[in-house]
């Protein structure tokens, strides 16, 4: 049985309550992404599980990585509103579990439990606003949307470290509730965009290879050198095991009726490069939002909260540029140039990144932030806008999921991949300057000012993760290359002057077909 809902086209003021609300989820699924993090030690320190630390994170950006598609694809058959809905109730369960946890291993579940209602929040509020904005249009709320990311890259460690400091950690997690229920309030009421519920069949099975295959190869990035020795049988298996899933779930996705992404997407050429860019974007995302705290806490000698401040100066960057490109992009209908001007930028701060040392000074780390927020407020949204605008309106959430899927990717193998590489390069430089003294440095309690380390000791500990931090910083240089080359990849298509909401009332532009041959 199938049938179309066609709702009354909306007012004005319906619009942007509703994208309001959309705002409001994409912030706080955003800050849970980076809020644990200056946390993390008071939460290691009540529940006794320091050996599980990492994934507290992991699990979290896991679950919300793998779920990311199979929202995108539930929303094309059901409905943005009603797949924001379920998303939003399971992360509000989810973050009241974490707050009440009162176990290492309790905490870790309930994290992926929340990241799996978060997995949900980003794209369907992505692909909301696409049925809400005609493309034209949508280049200025995709902007807003992007100050959102910003403002979580810094709210999220700053706003950590206050609450535990002031009250306790489980606040981080119990501030979710408010402000989640008041934006489950607002899309109930005012949310009503065009959905078509149809005959289907889910890709259940694709899910749950996809699900196990992304878990495992991230399991392999955090082990490797950690954990484990890069050639032992626990990280090879776990590698072997994630691209055989991998390549089964192709293998599915080729031959299923309602595949969980559809593999033609792949041949349009904005799609393609929008995907891999999003991948880049989020890799150097979580570099800058992670490390950089790092190197202030570790290196700067500054205490948690305060590490969070430096990341202010990538946010005003990045909320300017994202807001100016917004608009731009609405005004000439062209996008294309902002994410090459803002790759410039973004190759240019990472670079500064990696020329920092001991003795840098805050002036010039607050410049080199400045400059990289330009950048990614000018490249991460142009992205969406541009796929939106490509792909047929039936694939339009999966779409939009999928860049999702890829930029959280992104920032799970980053977090894994470099966090393993800080760990190698830190035992070795401490080693190369402490000798057998090395072994009486806890490298697990390096941050916070240093307080842990012995005096005698402190300087040579400081330079040694001042150099390790270096080599983390040197392999974002790369990225910066790569996002250069993808956004000159990126091919240019007039914007459409029609939204989803207007179609569904039958008020769709005239021109629609001649857009459509335009592109």
């Amino acid at each position: 049985m199938s049938g179309t809902q066609s709702p009354a086209l909306m007012s004005h003021r319906q619009v942007l309550i509703a994208f309001s609300a959309m705002m409001l989820a994409t912030l706080l699924a955003a800050l849970d992404q980076t809020i644990v993090a200056t946390a993390l030690p008071q939460i290691v320190t009540d529940l006794h599980g320091f050996q599980e630390l990492s994934w507290v994170v992991s699990a979290f950006l896991v679950a919300a990585t793998v779920t990311v598609p199979l929202y995108g694809k539930l929303s094309d058959l059901y409905g943005r509103r009603r797949m924001f809905l379920v998303s939003i109730s399971i992360f509000l369960v989810g973050s009241a579990l974490c707050g009440a946890a009162q176990s290492m291993g309790q905490l870790i579940a309930f994290r992926a439990l929340q990241g799996v209602g978060a997995g949900g929040l980003l794209p369907l509020a992505q692909a909301a606003i696409a049925d809400l904005f005609s493309p034209r249009d949508r280049g200025r709320y995709q902007g807003y949307i992007g100050a959102m990311w910003a403002t979580a890259a810094v709210a999220g460690p700053l706003l950590g470290g206050s609450l535990t400091d002031a009250a306790s950690w489980r606040w981080i997690f119990f501030i979710n509730l408010p402000l989640g229920a008041i934006a489950m309030a607002v899309v109930i009421r005012t949310m009503h965009a065009p959905a078509e519920v149809r005959e289907h069949r889910v890709d259940y099975a694709g899910a749950l290879l996809l699900s196990v295959a992304i878990a495992c190869l991230l399991m392999a990035c955090t082990w490797g050198g950690t954990t484990y020795p890069w050639g032992s049988a626990e990280v090879l298996g776990t590698a072997i095991a994630g691209v055989i899933l991998v390549a089964a779930f192709l293998a599915i996705e080729r031959r299923v009726e309602e595949p969980l992404i559809p593999l033609g997407l792949f041949r349009e050429r904005i799609f393609a490069v929008s995907t891999v860019g999003g991948l880049v974007v989020g890799a150097i995302l979580f570099a800058v939002s992670i490390y950089v705290p790092v190197f202030s806490q570790g290196v700067q000698r500054v205490s948690a909260t305060s590490s969070g401040v430096i990341l202010i100066p990538f946010s005003l960057g990045w909320v300017a540029a994202a807001t100016t490109t917004g608009q731009l992009i609405s005004r000439t209908g062209r996008y294309r140039p902002y994410p090459i001007i803002g790759s410039i930028f973004i190759l240019v701060g990472l670079t500064g990144l990696a020329l920092l040392d001991a003795g840098s000074q805050p002036g010039w780390v607050a410049t080199i932030l400045v400059v990289t927020g330009f950048g990614m407020g000018m490249t991460f949204q142009p992205y969406i806008i541009a796929t939106q605008n490509a792909v047929e309106a039936a694939n339009l959430g999966i779409a939009t999921a999928t860049i999702q899927f890829f930029r959280s990717m992104g920032g799970s193998l980053a977090v894994a991949a470099l966090g393993t590489l800080l760990a190698n390069r830190l035992a070795t430089e401490l080693q190369a300057r402490l000798g057998a003294a090395a072994s009486r440095v806890d490298s697990d309690r390096l941050l916070g000012g240093g307080a842990s380390v012995p005096g005698a000791l402190s300087g040579g500990v400081q330079a040694a993760l001042a150099d390790a931090l270096h080599w983390v910083f040197v392999a974002t240089v790369p990225l910066g290359v790569l996002a250069l080359v993808l956004a000159l990849a990126l091919p240019e298509r007039p914007l459409r002057t029609w939204s989803g909401n207007e179609e569904a009332s039958g008020e769709a532009a005239p021109s629609t077909e001649r857009e459509r041959a335009m592109a």
